[in-house]
């Protein structure tokens, strides 16, 4: 994508709410706290928005009942749900929107109290959750750990390399003072830890947590006056495969191939000047084969890729730097706050855990049971 463009997007804002447990708030609120930190991050306010995406199962509406809130009408409105992969999606829908010159300023929110006060959310709408669940498929989880023991058996990938990831991103929490979980722990203490669903141990797993994040997106028009320097939006590409698991075509291979495919063509660059990585972590399984899908290692070998601590601090694969969804933040739908550490990253905002000399990012999202997928390629200058 050429930055010299007529009308191009850029990220201009980030932020999260208060994490971790927040009785206090409900979900409005952490969405409006963390809306109001990104807003004054970009140097903007409310009156600046003109278009609204969020997406969550706390309304049947959101973003009527959030634009109401937050005392904003936006002339452009974007709800697209699919799960964990949504805001990265949002992020693809804003930049296209801002080329086509229907608005300026899109601000994108998530909230959730899952923590303190969760909802009866579910992965499936029950004309699919009546083939599977009734059989004891625990959802989501059950179906990740389906992947993972396919996984093994055909490629032999082992509990010690998933256990490299989980290690691996709590060093990195460890560096973040945001992070829900801080304590070290080694591989054997992932194998230690007991089973959720074989093959996948409770440290293979997200946190369960409260939280918002905001996201601010910005054509160049604006973004050029702003105080800080933008993050562009220089490639993304979507895509879902199924709904259930029992639909997946293949248990080891996503619809990252997909989107990542169209994110590095439109960005135009290739896997090797990615300077960081943001993935979702769900579960360490997911990082494996999305690592693989996308294209960073071939299928079979994402254990192989991960071992010796290679994305670790220190590590020539920096990923999800935060500390990542397995020990920073889960609120449920954790897409946002991988768009909110990759710009930190960017603008060489992240202290003792800032990568050096990042230039180029990618953020991947992953939504239901390794259903949906959204890829964004971002880049400082």
């Amino acid at each position: 994508m050429s930055l010299k463009s007529e009308r191009v997007a850029a990220i201009v804002g980030v932020a999260e709410s208060d994490l971790g447990k927040t009785p206090g708030k409900n979900v409005l609120q952490l969405q409006a706290q963390a809306a109001k930190l990104a807003l004054e991050d970009a140097g903007l306010t409310k009156h600046d928005v003109d278009a609204i995406f969020t997406a969550g199962n706390w309304a049947w509406a959101p973003n009527l009942m959030l634009a109401e809130y937050l005392g904003i009408q936006p002339k452009y409105t974007d709800s697209t749900n699919i799960g964990g992969s949504s805001f990265e999606a949002h992020v693809g829908h804003a930049a296209a929107g801002i080329k086509a010159g229907l608005f300026d300023v899109a601000l994108i929110t998530y909230g959730s109290t899952n923590r303190t006060k969760p909802t009866n959310s579910s992965f499936q709408s029950p004309l699919t959750a009546q083939y599977e669940i009734p059989y004891g498929l625990p959802t989501p989880v059950g179906a990740y750990a389906l992947a993972a023991t396919r996984h093994m058996h055909q490629y032999g990938t082992t509990s010690e390399q998933l256990a490299e990831i989980a290690v691996a991103t709590r060093k990195w929490a460890t560096l973040n003072e945001k992070a829900y979980m801080r304590e070290p722990i080694e591989i054997a203490d992932v194998l230690n830890s007991r089973f959720i669903a074989e093959p996948l141990h409770l440290l293979d797993c997200c946190l369960v947590s409260d939280g918002g994040g905001a996201v601010i997106v910005a054509s160049n028009k604006v973004a050029s006056k702003l105080k800080k320097k933008p993050v562009w939006i220089l490639g993304h590409g979507e895509s879902h495969s199924h709904n259930t698991i029992t639909n997946m075509p293949d248990l080891t291979m996503t619809s990252a191939r997909e989107s990542g495919k169209a994110a590095f063509e439109m960005a135009g660059i290739s896997h090797h000047e990615i300077d960081v990585a943001e993935i979702y972590d769900s579960f360490t399984i997911t990082v494996l084969l999305t690592l693989e899908a996308l294209g960073f290692c071939q299928p079979g070998e994402g254990g192989a890729f991960v071992s010796g601590q290679r994305t670790a601090p220190g590590g020539d694969f920096p990923m999800n730097t935060n500390g990542g969804g397995l020990s920073y933040c889960h609120p449920g739908m954790y897409g946002i706050f991988l768009l909110i550490e990759a710009v930190r990253q960017l603008r060489g905002e992240c202290d003792v855990r800032q990568v050096s000399d990042a230039n180029l990012a990618l953020v991947h999202g992953t939504g239901g049971v390794l259903s949906s997928t959204s890829t964004v390629i971002l880049g400082r200058d």
